[in-house]
């Protein structure tokens, strides 16, 4: 087994390439992550999947709504109920995902 040579063991000049390595590697990582920025594209993807995120409920509950009614008839209107419900479902979603993409920043 090979020992490592420990910071004492080092030489002036080894210590300094190793100190070189390291902030090479940490500027690569900053490139890397600035790379990384939000454009134009990004921005349009996230406000259709908000409008996705709250349509696709909303949706759903009239959907649900509209065949409960014609179903079961009763004295209240469950389209409208479940419109309601949807919409605050959906608003909630799109809530949360945009939390979670404005976290990763």
């Amino acid at each position: 087994m090979v020992a490592k040579p420990s910071s004492d063991d080092r030489t002036p000049i080894e210590q300094r390439r190793l100190t070189e390595s390291v902030h090479r590697r940490v500027r690569r990582k900053k490139q890397a992550a600035g790379a990384q920025d939000r454009s134009v594209w990004f921005g349009l993807g996230m406000f259709g999947l908000v409008g996705w995120a709250v349509t696709i409920p909303t949706l759903a509950g009239i959907a649900l709504g509209w065949w409960i009614d014609n179903t079961w008839p009763g004295p209240i209107s469950w389209t409208l109920t479940l419109l309601f419900i949807g919409a605050v479902v959906g608003c909630w979603n799109a809530w949360y995902w945009i939390g979670q993409e404005s976290g990763r920043k």
